[in-house]
Formats: structure tokens, C-alpha cells, sequence
């Protein structure tokens, strides 16, 4: 799916929010996969903002940024902040009183957002953003990375809402979908 928000201006974007997992018991493809990603992020010169933990891919996205010299932010409610760690060494962090003001806080902070792979938590954050962009909350860019398929499942099922007149908008007018990490380099400069 290809998002219609080639409108924005060129290099628009200063700062990413990624929504990712956590979880410390991946397999390390996605480990290396986020720090990829905060990489590419970091060598724009563009802001991450994130769910604020040092475990999981979100550490490692925020650990590839920092040591790329890349400013990240770290945005975690405070039901979370022993059980996720909270990362110490980045550029900024917000603790949250609860889920729903962490949401806002990171739709605040960023110029678009981008999703890696995760479970529930991610998921939440996904639709949340994508139902705000569906209602006219927002304009800004979603991009979701379905690499290795990923969310092939999830990406059917918008198809289907949308065959069955589920969804206000069509799917591809929400979101960019990427297949391999290197067209977030194009997701990123192009708006």
C-alpha cells in the first residue's frame, strides 16, 4: 500500500516516532533489524522518539541511533518503567502517568511514524495513531514496515475491512507499506 501524503513539503520530517516490541526474547533478526532502522534514522539527522525501553528491538533501535549520534527521546508510562527498564542514556526522557497520555506525548513530539514489528502493545499504538490519521486528527505520515511479511496477515485484513465498507478510508490512503528496511530511507526523505 502507498500513502497519498506526497503533498507534505520535501524534508518535513525531523522527528520518527517507532512504535516496536520490547520483548527480550526475539529472535536476533529482529534485533539487527531495529538497529538498522536506527541507523537510517540517525544518518538523516532526524529525532527518534520512542516507547522510552533499553530491551528489546526498541533498545537496540535506540542504542544504534545514540551511537550514530542520532537525539532520541523516550516516552514510557510509568506502569511500564520497571518493567521495560528504562533506557539512561538518552537525549530526553518523558515518564508518563498512563498509556493514553504516552500515545499523545509521542503523536506530539513526532512529524510522522514508523512500525517495526511487535505484539499488542505495538498493535495498539498502530490503530490508535491510524484511526486519528482516518478521523482527520492528524496528516501526518505512517509508514509500516512489513519486512519478511511480517504483517502480511494484518495487511489482508485491511483489505478485507475495507472490501466489506468496515473502514471510512481506504487503506492505502493511510499508510505506506515497506518490504525491505532501505525504502525507509524513501519514506523519510520524500514528504
Amino acid at each position: 500500500m502507498s500513502s497519498n501524503s506526497s503533498d507534505r513539503p520535501a524534508n518535513s520530517i525531523k522527528s520518527v516516532c517507532v512504535f516496536c516490541s520490547s520483548s527480550s526474547k526475539l529472535e536476533e533478526r529482529y534485533y539487527r533489524l531495529g538497529a538498522q532502522v536506527g541507523r537510517i534514522i540517525a544518518s538523516k539527522n532526524i529525532h527518534l522518539v520512542y516507547g522510552g525501553a533499553a530491551s528489546g528491538i526498541m533498545g537496540k533501535l535506540a542504542d544504534a541511533a545514540l551511537q550514530e549520534g542520532g537525539e532520541v527521546t523516550g516516552v514510557i508510562p510509568e506502569v511500564l518503567s520497571g518493567h521495560e527498564r528504562r533506557h539512561q542514556d538518552l537525549t530526553a526522557l518523558h515518564v508518563t502517568k498512563d498509556m493514553h497520555e504516552r500515545q499523545k506525548k509521542m503523536a506530539d513530539l513526532s512529524d510522522a511514524f514508523l512500525i517495526l514489528p511487535g505484539g499488542l502493545g505495538t498493535l495498539a499504538e498502530f490503530f490508535e495513531i491510524l484511526t486519528w490519521k482516518q478521523i482527520g486528527l492528524h496528516e501526518k505520515p505512517i509508514g509500516l514496515l512489513n519486512n519478511h511479511g511480517f504483517w502480511k496477515d494484518l495487511l489482508e485484513q485491511f483489505v478485507y475491512c475495507r472490501d466489506e465498507h468496515f473502514m471510512y478510508s481506504d487503506p492505502a490512503s493511510l499508510f505506506d507499506t515497506m518490504e525491505e528496511v532501505e525504502e525507509i530511507n524513501g519514506f523519510l526523505e520524500h514528504r
